[in-house]
């Protein structure tokens, strides 16, 4: 195919924030991926990008004050709601992975879609392993209620790659990095050796998310001349609704690029 015939990037990532169905968002993710990496795409961001994404109609969306207690123990049914609001930040992840190219991609080199095409394939398949797991468990996605925060963040940042960066991968990813491995330990005590493997995988590729959005932050300031841990406090005290709190995975986020001197000031 000649090179000015290729279809975009931009609109192949738009195709996978239009679909609805989550399989058929696992498998449009996992194709414009293997399409960018394979040549297929050329590197256009020019379609229209939608707000929002497409949702299937369940799960149903509440606000985060009104979402159900999981309940405690390791009883089956506070697996299934753990293991189902994992699987519904890994459902909104892949959105916001080719959001992020389809909106900004065309500022970026094409490394920039290189990271985070792959980024998008890796939540993929953390919420086809998810969901997969819940029917083990006699239940599916969408069965439990969940709520919209993280694509609330992507709105916010909708028109600064900044501030997209510094919440997105260097907070909200961040944040798995320092709980996932307790949560491990739980499920682990939990007898439940199945779901714990698959975080240790997922929460390894977090790492390398994390690392995708510091290094792309750190591209951004330099382009522009900005002292990097100033600015990322600045956005996230101006962008970030909640509170960058401790405990802290130091180690995680150093092995991601995130030091000490980023997130230290905004402690609470």
């Amino acid at each position: 195919m000649d090179v000015s015939e290729r279809p975009g990037l931009g609109a192949a990532c738009v195709a996978v924030l239009q679909c609805s169905d989550p399989r058929a968002k696992v498998m449009a993710a996992r194709k414009a991926a293997r399409d960018w990496r394979l040549g297929r795409l050329d590197h256009r961001c020019d379609t229209p990008v939608p707000e929002r994404p497409g949702r299937p109609d369940r799960p149903e969306l509440l606000p985060p004050n009104r979402m159900p207690k999981r309940g405690k123990g390791g009883s089956e049914r506070a697996r299934i709601a753990m293991i189902h609001a994992l699987a519904h930040i890994e459902f909104v992840a892949i959105d916001l992975a080719f959001d992020l190219v389809a909106r900004f991609g065309a500022d970026f080199p094409p490394a920039f879609a290189d990271d985070w095409m792959r980024v998008g394939a890796d939540e993929a398949m953390h919420f086809a392993l998810l969901a997969r797991r819940l029917e083990e468990l006699g239940s599916s996605y969408g069965a439990l209620p969940a709520h919209d925060g993280l694509w609330e963040a992507a709105i916010e940042t909708a028109r600064d790659v900044a501030a997209r960066l510094a919440i997105v991968p260097m907070v909200l990813e961040a944040r798995a990095l320092d709980i996932t491995p307790e949560t491990i330990v739980r499920f682990r005590r939990f007898d439940d050796e199945r779901t714990a493997r698959m975080l240790e995988r997922i929460v390894d590729d977090e790492i390398r998310h994390v690392s995708s959005g510091t290094k792309w932050f750190l591209w951004s300031m330099n382009r522009s001349g900005a002292n990097p841990q100033k600015s990322y406090q600045t956005l996230v005290r101006r962008h970030f609704r909640g509170a960058v709190k401790p405990p802290f995975n130091d180690s995680a986020r150093t092995r991601a690029g995130l030091t000490r001197d980023f997130y230290d000031p905004l402690a609470g």
